[in-house]
This record gives structure tokens, C-alpha cells and sequence, in this order.
């Protein structure tokens, strides 16, 4: 399994922008589906955006949709999430997740988008967003 690093948190006021870093050791993201979620005190883990490796192909939530950017930087085995117009209500611990398996057809949105499907976290990083 791939060992997973997130970095670029921090304390930013409402529409600002923040970068979060995924970083890879151990192996890498060759052929995996990388994710970033997040969860707030008292509630559910929530997908964010996810990215294909290999093809390049990005999947956001709705609540992102426009403000937020997933990309990947081969030579540094490096996942980002590029956060502009934050919101208080995106106030949450980010977490990366890792997984290699293959999905096709009508289930690879399905699995992607559930953090059931990643075998691989990392320990998270806090973003808070004052109003």
C-alpha cells in the first residue's frame, strides 16, 4: 500500500483560497484513484474531489463544484486540492485517500466517490475558515 501525507492546512478567512498537498512514499499513484475527503465535528466524512492517476479524470462534489481543483504533479508523486472562495461551512479535517483497484462502466462514480472504497489515509490536515 501506498503511504499517504497531507499538508497545506491551516487558518484562512472566508474567500480565501488554500492548497492541499497528497503526498506519496512507498510507491506510486501509478494506477490509483486518489480522493480527498472531509469531516467536520459531528458529522459524516464527505467526498470531496477525486482524481484518476492514470487518465487525468476529475470528479468534485457539488458543494466544491467551481471553487475547488484537483490535480496531480507526476515527478513529484503529488496529489493537490487548490481550495479558492472558501467557505465557513468548508471548515473541516481534509483527508487524502489512496486506492488501486479498477472500476468500470456505471461503477467507477459509485466507488469513487465513497470512502469505503480507499485502503489507503492519510493522518489529515485541519483547514478552518473564519467568517
Amino acid at each position: 500500500q501506498v503511504q499517504l501525507v497531507e499538508s497545506g492546512g491551516g487558518l484562512v478567512q472566508a474567500g480565501g483560497s488554500l492548497r492541499l498537498s497528497c503526498a506519496a512514499s512507498g510507491r506510486t499513484f501509478t494506477g490509483y484513484n486518489v480522493g480527498w475527503f472531509r469531516q467536520a465535528p459531528g458529522k459524516e466524512r464527505e467526498f470531496v474531489a477525486a482524481i484518476n492517476w492514470s487518465y487525468g479524470s476529475t470528479y468534485y462534489a457539488d458543494s466544491v463544484k467551481g471553487r475547488f481543483t484537483i490535480s496531480r504533479d507526476s515527478a513529484k508523486n503529488t496529489v493537490y486540492l487548490q481550495m479558492n472562495s472558501l467557505k465557513p461551512e468548508d471548515t473541516a479535517g481534509y483527508y487524502c485517500a489512496g486506492d488501486s483497484r479498477a472500476y468500470f462502466g456505471d461503477r467507477y462514480y459509485a466507488k469513487i466517490i465513497s470512502d469505503a472504497t480507499y485502503d489507503s489515509w492519510g493522518q489529515g490536515t485541519q483547514v478552518t475558515v473564519s467568517s
